[in-house]
């Protein structure tokens, strides 16, 4: 495997971190900075919206150099999250969630043409799941590692190591990555031509409707685990390594899957499946050991999604290959704000902590849908 891989997947790793570790810290920020579970749910949805500004920045840097790209990415990153640990109030903070996130998308959309260009004949979803896996690693260790940081020195001390493996990234891809020539330039208007066709806009609904059926519920793991399953703060920590094993086994399954049958069969028939998870995650939330388990399943269908998806975009995107990667990013994370947003409100009106899972059944089925009509395309 081209070392250049792994030096993607520690920007991922930094990226998943800093989406995710919010997650499991919720409570934590909130009372730092005086404002309710509610109020700190908007901190993870201005990071998404921070993902939805910042992919189609690469319209302009498209004529950059992969590499050098990257590089200026990473940097972002490395920035954003030191902002993070260093805001000294909840506007600030919202603030500098949102730069946090500004490269995500773009990491992503120009990491998976890396991905395709340094991918041995055949196993391109697999070398997409390297990318991918950087963020489920993240989820498995360190999401739980900064839970335990936090436990132990703060919020801010976690945020601030995300910032310097950021910067290690950056270490990494100038030393690893080598040099990419920039993909050939179709204008401006030739990178939206794609999005005349269906299969995009199918593959988009698929990431979005898909990602939000367990985003609903999982946005709130922390206040839901400790306050309706029964499990203490300190013990998130490994609640939350369980979220991301489930993640890590998502999404190699998928992505081994994804190469020998059709990417959108399977992630059809993993949205269908949630359906049916996210039902028995509402019904079984007072009960530890199911809980667990059906946490880990979802965690696993959260990801198994994204991974294929992110790799079949590129051959349905001609002429706006990194765009169209970005794109995958761009409803992931409008979905998470949306979801983490939908889930609030169920919360708020009385309906009880564990009801976000209920509105995520709906998103699982349309989701479905759409991937078995792409599976026509495909």
């Amino acid at each position: 495997m081209n070392k250049g891989l792994y030096a993607l997947a520690i920007g991922t790793f930094a990226l998943g971190i800093a989406e995710f570790g919010m997650m499991g810290v919720l409570g934590e920020v909130a009372s730092g900075v005086g404002v309710s579970i509610t109020e700190a749910g908007h901190l993870i949805s201005a990071y998404s919206l921070g993902v939805a500004v910042g992919a189609p920045m690469l319209i302009v840097l498209r004529r950059m150099p992969l590499k050098r790209l990257m590089l200026l990415l990473s940097a972002v990153i490395f920035v954003g999250n030191l902002g993070v640990a260093l805001s000294p109030g909840y506007v600030t903070l919202l603030c500098a969630r949102f730069v946090s996130g500004l490269p995500h998308g773009a990491f992503f959309g120009a990491g998976a043409i890396v991905c395709a260009r340094l991918a041995e004949k055949g196993h391109g979803a697999q070398a997409v799941a390297v990318l991918v896996g950087g963020m489920t690693i993240a989820n498995l260790f360190g999401v739980p590692s900064a839970t335990f940081v936090c436990n132990l020195f703060g919020w801010r001390v976690a945020f601030g190591i995300v910032a310097m493996v950021g910067l290690l990234s950056l270490v990494c891809i100038r030393v690893w990555l080598p040099y990419l020539a920039p993909l050939p330039d179709s204008g401006i208007k030739g990178q939206f031509r794609f999005l005349r066709n269906a299969a995009p806009w199918l593959i988009y609904g698929g990431v979005f409707f898909g990602q939000a059926s367990v985003y609903c519920w999982f946005s709130y793991i922390e206040p839901i685990m400790t306050r309706v399953t029964g499990f203490s703060t300190p013990s998130m920590s490994w609640v939350m390594v369980i979220a991301g094993a489930g993640m890590v086994v998502g999404n190699m399954l998928s992505g081994k899957l994804a190469d020998r049958y059709k990417a959108s069969v399977v992630t059809g028939c993993i949205s269908a499946a949630l359906v049916f998870v996210m039902a028995a995650v509402y019904l079984c939330v007072s009960m530890k050991v199911p809980s667990l388990i059906l946490m880990f399943v979802a965690t696993a269908g959260l990801f198994g999604i994204g991974g294929p998806l992110q790799y079949i975009i590129v051959r349905f995107a001609k002429g706006g290959e990194m765009l169209g990667g970005a794109g995958i990013q761009i409803a992931f994370n409008v979905s998470n704000a949306m979801s983490a947003a939908l889930g609030g409100l169920a919360i708020q009106h009385g309906f009880g902590l564990a009801s976000p899972a209920l509105v995520g059944i709906p998103f699982a089925a349309v989701g479905a849908v759409m991937l078995f009509a792409l599976s026509k395309r495909e």
